[in-house]
């Protein structure tokens, strides 16, 4: 009786391997049916676009990319008077020379006055350091709004960034530009693209960690 027993038991062990093998089975040939729907929603989800205000200035976040789709999208917002003023902020890369003075560039070439640009040189190392630098600018110009411009596989962690380094009585929104380089529809079928998200991912991380440990 007791080996007849064992013998059902060890039978109901197999079947029910089998049966979370199966689930198993199940489960990863769904997600490989959904994988695209999961990558898009992932980088759609990534995203940031405030509902925007008039502001007291656009921030054009150096670096724009080759298409100057950062530019672009700040003349436009300037166009529909969301701010009377473009910052183009951007890094030093000679003594007279440098990435905010292209940036001023493609302003111009779109349309922005020149009397109507801030240029912002700068050495910052990264968003944060970008950040840190702007908010001295923006406390110095007496700014209570800001609409700060960026791509948008950037705007997650420059929405994050911006919101523990400026203080609460500057108002700061992220309004998201359209990459040439980068398409949440599509953005894994692309190296450049993958990597960039990789990137931007590995980021965040280092800025939640920099962040939260720095306002300890």
């Amino acid at each position: 009786m007791t080996l007849r027993r064992a013998r059902i038991n060890q039978q109901g062990g197999i079947l029910v391997n089998l049966i979370v093998l199966l689930g198993i089975v199940v489960f990863c040939v769904v997600l490989y049916l959904v994988r695209h729907s999961i990558f898009r929603f992932a980088a759609e989800s990534w995203i940031v676009e405030d509902p925007l205000v008039k502001s007291d200035a656009l921030i054009v976040l150096g670096d724009d990319n080759f298409y100057a789709d950062r530019a672009t999208r700040a003349v436009q917002l300037f166009r529909e008077g969301n701010a009377p003023i473009v910052v183009a902020s951007g890094r030093r890369l000679r003594p007279n020379a440098g990435i905010a003075e292209l940036m001023e560039h493609d302003l111009v070439e779109r349309g922005v006055p020149k009397d109507k640009i801030l240029r912002f040189a700068h050495d910052a190392d990264g968003t944060k350091e970008e950040a840190e630098a702007l908010v001295k600018l923006a406390k110095s110009k007496k700014w209570r709004k800001v609409i700060v411009v960026t791509s948008n596989y950037h705007t997650r962690r420059a929405h994050y960034i911006f919101r523990k380094v400026f203080p609460q009585d500057i108002e700061t929104r992220v309004a998201s530009a359209r990459d040439g380089d980068f398409d949440p529809q599509l953005w894994w079928e692309k190296r450049k693209s993958t990597k960039e998200l990789m990137r931007e991912f590995a980021a965040m991380i280092v800025a939640l960690w920099e962040l939260r440990h720095g306002s300890e």
